[in-house]
């Protein structure tokens, strides 16, 4: 019991300092700083993880970034310099939140139109489908007029002739 409660703790302390990527010789020695570089890598993308920001990913570039973002702030740059100077560098897609604007139509709208592309395309194929099986019950399923003497004394004969 007290070893699960041990267990539970440390992992409640020591459970965040895992998630994030951040190398020790890159943390600063001054601890604002180093508060004020870690809010401005939250607010950046990796940009070879892609939904990962600069703080939680273990990629090469994140970590480039990471110390560019320490370089900066220790300049004495406020953090939407920092900010600004990323994305001139980088565009507009190193943002995890970027901005609604012409340029970034495709990042905002994108997804919502690929996912209505594919809800539309489903309905099509189940209403094919349906259509399809219509014509079956409507071919099936409708009871044929009754035979006329002719046709009726033609399909004796037919009978007639396989059974001998």
């Amino acid at each position: 019991m007290i070893r699960t409660l041990t267990v539970a703790l440390m992992l409640a302390v020591f459970a965040p300092f895992a998630v994030q990527a951040v190398e020790p010789d890159e943390i600063l020695k001054d601890p604002v700083l180093e508060a004020r570089a870690r809010e401005v890598g939250k607010q950046l993308r990796c940009v070879v993880c892609q939904n990962q920001s600069i703080d939680d990913s273990h990629a090469e570039l994140a970590g480039d970034m990471r110390i560019l973002v320490r370089d900066r702030i220790t300049a004495g740059d406020s953090n939407q310099k920092v900010i600004d100077y990323m994305v001139d560098r980088y565009g507009d897609y190193v943002l995890l939140d970027p901005p609604f604007k012409a340029e970034t139509l495709v990042l905002w709208i994108g997804p919502a139109v690929i996912a209505g592309l594919g809800l539309l395309w489903v309905v099509m194929l189940f209403r094919r489908r349906k259509a399809a099986d219509g014509h079956m019950e409507l071919a099936s399923g409708t009871q044929a007029a009754p035979l006329s003497d002719d046709e009726r004394h033609r399909l004796d004969e037919l009978l007639k002739e396989d059974n001998a």
